[in-house]
């Protein structure tokens, strides 16, 4: 693997930060904890096989990061920002005012959001989106009304779950892992369970009753946990009925002291993600600022380094952390060589 050292030039270190003498020699990563792990791995490769310093790669979480990303153009700031869901558009309007206008969205694969408990809990082998909808939801279907959440055992709803106390810590809503959570569980299993058309027949808006299905509970049962995944595990190693919900890396990095749960009967693997049969996977990606691409130095190598055949191909050492390579890697690989930012297409 070869990457050519880009040259600093005086015009564009004065364009970026104007004032400074030299601009950092260090490229600084800061977002989501789903995405960390690949990062850091790729960070230390990348420090021992090119003549770049090590990236510093700090998480924080998809929304803090891209806030941090979105703070303006200069060494000041970040250069990338990881996340487990796409930027949204508030996000990118928010950059464009701060003078972050070119923006390069890089997709490094896919990775699927898993439900996990204690090696020695409770056996979670039935989970449909429903169960987590009537687990979690302040609102649920009882005899046909939507009434308030009377369930505190999950086999309350479902005899195949256990006789076990309802305890749920899921990502705090600074996570990408959250909206995912949100859209393909949550939402789902309120609209399977009828929640959300009678929402809709009690008066609600459309609109109002899709962000009424998204709403947890708050009675103590369903947890937010706004550090990363191992708070998420520090929870659940204190309580053996407690379940939480991880990327599919950290789970398979933590199999000696978690078990997995399946949905809708598929069990989450790189397999079944690859080929769509797990219900519950999402895109990750990286965004730079392309302003900064030739001024700190080792930027774009950095991106081209990450999705490489060698790291992010199905062969790579991502993989064998979890990450499930993208069928359309070369296309992001041209686009990254290009430097095509958002909207720019091929």
């Amino acid at each position: 693997m070869s990457f050519t050292k880009l040259t600093v030039s005086t015009l564009a270190l004065t364009a970026l930060a104007a004032g400074t003498a030299a601009a950092r020699d260090q490229v600084q990563v800061a977002g989501s904890s789903t995405v960390l792990p690949y990062a850091s791995i790729v960070a230390e490769a990348f420090g021992e096989n090119t003549d770049f310093p090590t990236p510093v790669v700090e998480s924080g979480g998809s929304s803090a990061g891209l806030k941090r990303f979105c703070e303006g153009v200069g060494e000041n700031t970040i250069d990338v920002a990881n996340a487990s869901r796409a930027i949204r558009e508030k996000e990118i309007a928010a950059c464009a005012d701060a003078g972050v206008t070119d923006i390069i969205e890089v997709r490094i694969g896919y990775d699927g959001i898993v439900f996990a408990s204690q090696q020695s809990g409770p056996a979670f082998t039935a989970f449909e989106p429903t169960d987590i909808f009537n687990a979690l939801a302040p609102k649920v279907m009882v005899d046909g009304e939507l009434v308030d959440n009377p369930y505190t055992k999950w086999n309350e709803f479902n005899a195949d779950l256990p006789d076990a106390e309802i305890a749920a810590f899921i990502p705090g809503t600074k996570h990408g892992t959250r909206e995912v959570f949100e859209e393909k569980v949550l939402a789902a299993g309120c609209e399977a369970t009828g929640a959300l058309e009678a929402m809709v027949a009690g008066g609600m808006s459309e609109d109002d009753a899709e962000d009424a299905c998204l709403a947890v509970r708050t009675d103590g049962k369903s947890v937010d946990i706004d550090g990363d995944y191992t708070e998420t595990l520090a929870r659940i190693d204190a309580n053996p009925n407690g379940i939480g919900v991880f990327g599919l890396a950290f789970y398979e990095n933590n199999q000696d002291k978690l078990k997995v749960a399946t949905m809708s009967g598929i069990e989450p693997k790189t397999e079944t993600i690859a080929s769509g049969e797990y219900p519950v996977s999402r895109p990750l990606y990286f965004y730079i600022k392309k302003a900064h691409i030739g001024v700190i130095p080792g930027l774009k190598e950095y991106a081209q380094f990450f999705i490489s055949d060698d790291l992010a191909g199905p062969s790579g050492p991502l993989a064998n952390y979890g990450l499930v390579s993208d069928p359309e890697l070369s296309k992001t690989q041209a686009m990254v060589n290009e430097e095509k930012t958002m909207g720019e297409g091929m």
